[in-house]
């Protein structure tokens, strides 16, 4: 039984497997330009806009600042982010998480469009997809028809999770006219909340990725998984 017709993925920590090195790269810009922010502070940020995460962090800290300086401190760290980001990823291993290949080619046979919306900017976005050779397909849009259907990063919408500005844009993409028929699935709590923003059928978590189960059960969801396979799981007792 298909009852719908999109399944909107996120990448790091649900699809890509992520040893913490976003939080890492991020604590490395904190530590360089004298952000005060604490592990549980960035964590509970996880899936949103880096650049927002900054600018959140930023005012936080410097209450009563004008807005020349906090927008030059933000300016700064996510500079010395974007840099230590991209050095990573051009220089690391980057591998699906296991059982993305396999849930990926059941949706592909089943004529479900799979889309993978982002946190990242598009610079980071495409050597990610270029080192697992997902963007095998894409136009200059980001859509197509190979592997995925569609790619969305953060820098591409007016706003990042929770907002549903990617799902809609995925819609788009892949003429896809019901939210209603979307399934989405992350590993963060922005991602459940990115789900329930637009209006998804269902929406999904994964808890081997930066949140556990406990974490993510105290935001509204329709699902926990403890990895993308058992979600597999999942759908093929529903087919």
């Amino acid at each position: 039984m298909k009852n719908f017709e999109m399944v909107v993925f996120d990448m790091a920590g649900t699809t890509v497997v992520d040893k913490n090195e976003v939080e890492s790269c991020f604590l490395e810009a904190v530590n360089q330009t004298g952000l005060q922010a604490t592990n549980d502070e960035i964590n509970s940020m996880m899936g949103w806009s880096k650049l927002t995460v900054f600018q959140t962090l930023w005012n936080r800290q410097l209450t009563g600042a004008s807005e020349k300086e906090i927008a030059r401190r933000v300016d700064d760290s996510y500079a010395i982010f974007r840099e230590t980001l991209e050095a990573h990823y051009l220089k690391s291993e980057i591998l699906p998480t296991p059982g993305s290949l396999e849930i990926f080619d059941y949706l592909r046979k089943k004529d479900v469009k799979i889309a993978l919306t982002t946190g990242f900017y598009r610079k980071v976005t495409d050597i990610i997809l270029s080192k697992l050779g997902w963007n095998e397909g894409l136009d200059k849009n980001y859509t197509g028809t190979g592997l995925i259907n569609a790619s969305i990063s953060s820098d591409q919408v007016k706003a990042g999770r929770p907002s549903p500005f990617m799902i809609f844009r995925a819609m788009e993409l892949c003429d896809v006219n019901d939210v209603r028929q979307i399934i989405k699935i992350g590993d963060t709590p922005s991602d459940l909340g990115e789900g329930k923003n637009a209006g998804c059928q269902l929406s999904l978590g994964v808890t081997n990725g930066t949140h556990t189960r406990e974490q993510l059960s105290q935001y509204e969801n329709d699902g926990l998984f403890d990895s993308i396979a058992h979600f597999h799981d999942f759908l093929i007792k529903q087919d």
